[in-house]
């Protein structure tokens, strides 16, 4: 039991709030928002107590405290997106279906620690699965409208296409080595052409659950026709999901075609880096525009990746840790805004210092960190990143991202323009967040001032990490 905690305890609330919400009358449905949060944040609680590490199933699942740490990141973030939802979920529309939410995020969230533990290619793929079906229910959550129904249908479609090309890579790694153990792949890995092009379509599968360019188009239709909400999970949860098992993969499955696949995440850093900004600076819709801005930071995590280090995987988790905390920041004041005024385009945000200081300054903070200005989480985190790319010689590549972080800088400060300095005839109007909005701004923001300072948290990472590359 020790373990599978994660997943058992995710189980266990899972089937709580479905037995609470059998009994619990339609007009009442609201009153599981408590629990589930409760519930959650001991989950998350319990999560970083030391575990027994172990193996399961002949091998096909594996635990031990890095895998755990990766659990641990994916169940804070869950955790503050709960808490940000409150007010959204206490509007009359969704009254009747609020435990479908959470009982859908859960089912992702258990099959994203599967995912993360497996030890062989059927429980990654099936626990991959189990994190992306649900995902599309919860991007048509507002079925009564038609952009969400929409979001829901590309949603499914895509991964649908991304999960067979995937499936099929996969396949070909089986009919290459007889096996889907991850260790026991790993020696037979000789660069074979029938194993490269494993490769590439493992490789695409993977690029479409993480948004990398030329794979991103779903992305920038299913945030906006998303609620908010889920468009954070999309872009903070899922997303850092899908690095986390990819890294995990390509450093001990494919590292002996380790020279091949960095050619690859040479060029897909700078296509993704740069399509991903310049789209970010022409949006005014700010789903939209964080959605690009979301594909353009999974260029700047490859850096990471294609470190080939211990340093490398270390960078990618701390970074993915920082970008929880300031993505949904952001996501956090997009959506009670929208959820009290209905207002989602930039112009909208013209005057909102003047009106909501807080909500500005949240947002302020949200972005700087996003684009790396220090002395905020986000800064460090690039920083690590670009440290792991130029330790391997990549100073062009580099250079490239630096280029691109003034850029994402420019795009980012309009925002913080139309809040700080635009005048408007009509604003914004004044009003008080909700208790449980609050709190989770509060927590993204100590997260995103603390963690920069508390080098405690990079090395924990990087002793954890120890051994896996």
């Amino acid at each position: 039991m020790q373990i599978m905690r994660h997943e058992l305890l995710l189980i266990v609330i899972t089937v709580i709030l479905l037995i609470v919400e059998i009994f619990l009358p339609n007009t009442g449905k609201h009153k599981i928002i408590l629990p589930a949060i409760l519930l959650m944040a001991a989950v998350t609680i319990i999560g970083f107590i030391p575990a027994t590490p172990g193996i399961l199933f002949g091998g096909m699942y594996q635990s031990t405290p890095f895998t755990v740490l990766l659990k641990n990141i994916l169940n804070l973030g869950v955790l503050i997106v709960f808490i940000q939802s409150v007010d959204w979920l206490k509007q009359d529309q969704n009254r009747e279906k609020v435990s479908e939410y959470f009982l859908l995020i859960l089912s992702t969230l258990i099959g994203m620690n599967f995912m993360i533990s497996s030890g062989d290619f059927l429980m990654f793929y099936l626990g991959l699965e189990l994190a992306t079906i649900p995902i599309a229910a919860l991007a048509a959550y507002e079925r009564f409208k038609e952009k969400s129904a929409e979001a829901g249908v590309k949603l499914i479609f895509t991964s649908a296409l991304s999960s067979g090309i995937l499936l099929y890579g996969l396949s070909m790694v089986y009919g290459t080595t007889g096996t889907l153990y991850f260790s026991d792949i790993a020696p037979l890995i000789n660069g074979a052409p029938l194993q490269v092009l494993a490769f590439i379509f493992f490789f695409a599968g993977m690029a479409f659950k993480i948004s990398l360019v030329p794979f991103h188009l779903w992305t920038a239709d299913v945030y906006e026709g998303a609620p908010v909400n889920v468009a954070s999970y999309l872009s903070v949860i899922s997303k850092g999901a899908a690095v986390f098992i990819f890294t995990i993969i390509l450093y001990t499955v494919f590292y002996k075609i380790a020279e091949l696949w960095s050619e690859v995440l040479y060029i897909i850093i700078i296509l993704t880096i740069t399509i991903g900004n310049l789209f970010a600076m022409r949006q005014q819709n700010l789903k939209r525009f964080l959605a690009f801005s979301s594909i353009a930071q999974a260029g700047f995590i490859l850096l990471g990746i294609i470190g080939q280090s211990q340093l490398g995987m270390t960078t990618v988790v701390y970074f993915v840790l920082v970008y929880i905390f300031s993505n949904l920041g952001a996501f956090g004041v997009v959506s009670i805004i929208s959820n009290r005024t209905g207002k989602e385009t930039m112009d909208d945000y013209d005057g909102l210092y003047r009106t909501n200081p807080n909500l500005s300054l949240v947002m302020m903070l949200s972005l700087f960190s996003l684009a790396g200005i220090p002395p905020l989480a986000g800064f460090f985190g690039k920083f690590f990143l670009f440290t792991a790319a130029a330790e391997k010689g990549y100073y062009i590549l580099v250079l490239i991202a630096l280029i691109n972080t003034i850029i994402s800088l420019y795009y980012y400060l309009l925002v913080i323009k139309a809040m700080l300095l635009n005048n408007s005839d009509r604003p914004i109007g004044y009003f008080k967040s909700d208790l449980y909005t609050r709190i989770g701004l509060i927590m993204c923001v100590i997260g995103i001032v603390v963690v920069g300072f508390t080098s405690s948290v990079y090395e924990m990472i990087f002793n954890l990490g120890f051994g896996l590359y």
